[in-house]
């Protein structure tokens, strides 16, 4: 049997670093058992998300053990679109629990990163189900910033699973290891748990593997020194990024670290930009904006000439270069910061939703008068005046009632 199922927790008591989430977990079910979920603010479902082995399906099981309820897997990556929601998760959120024992059931909606796959419908549809749904909904995801699951993200209570320090994966691989009767040398083991990265699933499977070495007498033979434990290669998201850079001291990896976000560089230094006011202060603060702007002069280099080598420069700057502003004799990993969305990426947006309708306006009217674009967009002042004073213009050019209402309010 796999140990990261032998050994996987069975109660809220049995799960170790991530009191946060536990905590707020708890919290949700407890809302709905005492009925706070009649609230008009109700909060339905709760998403927890984290880096994979975390922990965060083994906290959904341990909440149905702990409330005794029956739990309905669902996993989102099989489940792309609308049509597949409604024939197997309509039903089992409609139907009361088979066992007569259990107090009530829990849905687990696993991975819903993978129900974003195809744009087909399913996550209107998770939404949907999860208003009707008189039990309470736990999702998953790994990464729950994605456009796409904004609207799910308003639905839902949302906790965050944390990378799990390695002396604390350490001392589970120890707890393991007293319960096999095992013995693997100290240093092996806390390799393991550095190495690891927070992924305790990972850390688990690496020790059992080498438990096989170790039983058939291959690791005597080898030697404790011979065993290469490698290291894991994860996806970072944003959040675990800027703490690296903010928080850490600047080494070879800070020049990787935005390799391992799915972003691209451009939204990673709106990133960057908000958040330095809540890192830096001084002459700290006005290092790394320097830094921040050189990068920016870099990436206009790049747009404007298509010299796409500098893009080295740009994460140069962005990564090692922001991390090196803070001064050498600052504490490295103090304190905890709340990390702000950058307000700017919806002042691009309206912005950009603004120039659209000017753009469709401009391109209606140059084609129908026989100008260039350029042209009906230098003048577009004097055309709005003239598109708004007719209705029959308007007409002519098939404006949309958008446009419509986009000249009369701009």
């Amino acid at each position: 049997m796999q140990w990261t199922e032998k050994y996987r927790p069975k109660y809220l008591k049995d799960v170790r670093g991530q009191n946060d989430a536990i905590n707020k977990a708890k919290l949700f079910i407890e809302s709905f058992n005492l009925g706070a979920i009649s609230s008009s603010k109700r909060k339905k479902a709760l998403l927890l998300h984290g880096p994979p082995g975390t922990g965060k399906t083994t906290l959904a099981y341990v909440l149905a053990n702990e409330f005794n309820f029956e739990i309905f897997e669902l996993n989102a990556s099989d489940l792309r679109d609308r049509t597949r929601l409604k024939e197997i998760l309509r039903p089992a959120i409609q139907q009361a629990p088979l066992k007569t024992e259990k107090k009530g059931k829990l849905i687990l909606v696993d991975e819903a990163d993978g129900i974003t796959g195809a744009d087909k419908g399913g996550i209107n549809e998770l939404l949907h189900l999860i208003d009707i749904t008189p039990y309470p909904v736990v999702i998953t995801a790994n990464d729950i910033w994605s456009k796409k699951l904004a609207e799910l993200r308003k639905k839902c209570e949302i906790a965050e699973l944390k990378e799990i320090d390695y002396k604390v994966i350490r001392e589970i691989l120890f707890d393991i290891l007293r319960k096999e009767g095992l013995f693997i040398d100290n240093k092996i083991v806390t390799e393991i748990a550095v190495k690891s990265k927070g992924d305790i699933r990972a850390a688990i499977n690496d020790l059992q593997s080498l438990q096989y070495l170790s039983a058939s007498k291959e690791l005597d033979k080898r030697g404790v020194d011979s065993v290469e434990i490698h290291e894991r290669n994860k996806e970072n998201d944003i959040f675990n990024a800027l703490r690296f850079i903010f928080k850490g001291k600047p080494t070879e990896e800070t020049l990787k670290i935005f390799d391992s976000i799915d972003m691209p560089l451009d939204e990673i230094m709106l990133w960057v930009e908000e958040n330095i006011p809540l890192e830096y202060k001084g002459e700290e603060l006005a290092k790394a904006y320097d830094l921040l702007s050189k990068a920016d002069i870099f990436k206009g280099r790049i747009y404007k000439q298509q010299y796409w080598r500098f893009l080295v420069y740009e994460n140069i700057l962005l990564s090692y270069g922001i991390s090196a502003s803070k001064s050498s004799s600052k504490a490295y990993w103090s304190g905890f910061t709340r990390y702000k969305k950058p307000s700017r990426i919806l002042k691009i947006w309206l912005n950009n939703q603004r120039i659209a309708k000017k753009k469709s306006i401009a391109q209606k009217y140059a084609r129908h008068v026989h100008i260039g674009e350029k042209r009906a967009l230098k003048e577009f002042p004097i055309i709005k005046q003239i598109i708004i004073s007719s209705p029959s213009i308007q007409q002519e050019l098939k404006l949309t009632e958008d446009e419509i209402e986009y000249l009369k309010k701009h």
